[in-house]
């Protein structure tokens, strides 16, 4: 039934620990118990574009900010079903895997990683994601 919050209706989550998103989303959207993660770049809570910083500052901000949102949500990485990395060089893959690796602990969720060129803002990574309550 349309309009039915018993059945899950969409709730936007948006934590005190992110900046305020720059366009018209939410952080993440908690739906039918699952927790869909918004594409995440270096940009720190106060609101500050890491953008000279190293690729491995950059990444350490991103997987930070996808677990603000998680945490907000009601959930935590080691809920995460499904994560996509979006990488402006490929080169930077091994990088982000071994932080990624620690970040993620025991988890293995479904990951894809996806070589874009350059990002906004001229960011290095993004990180989306989905996991379950």
């Amino acid at each position: 039934m349309a309009g039915d919050t018993t059945q899950g209706a969409p709730r936007a989550v948006s934590p005190d620990t992110l900046a305020t998103p720059g366009g018209h989303y939410s952080h993440a959207v908690v739906a039918n118990g699952f927790v869909y993660v918004s594409g995440q770049l270096p940009i720190t809570h106060e609101g500050a574009k890491m953008i000279d910083a190293t690729f491995e500052q950059q990444t350490e901000q991103v997987l930070a900010n996808v677990r603000h949102a998680l945490v907000a949500a009601g959930s935590d990485v080691d809920r995460l079903v499904q994560v996509r990395v979006y990488l402006d060089d490929i080169a930077n893959w091994p990088s982000f895997n071994g932080i990624y690796a620690a970040w993620a602990g025991d988890a293995r969720p479904a990951r894809a990683i996806v070589p874009t060129g350059p990002l906004h803002f001229g960011f290095k990574v993004e990180v989306e994601a989905v996991a379950v309550l």
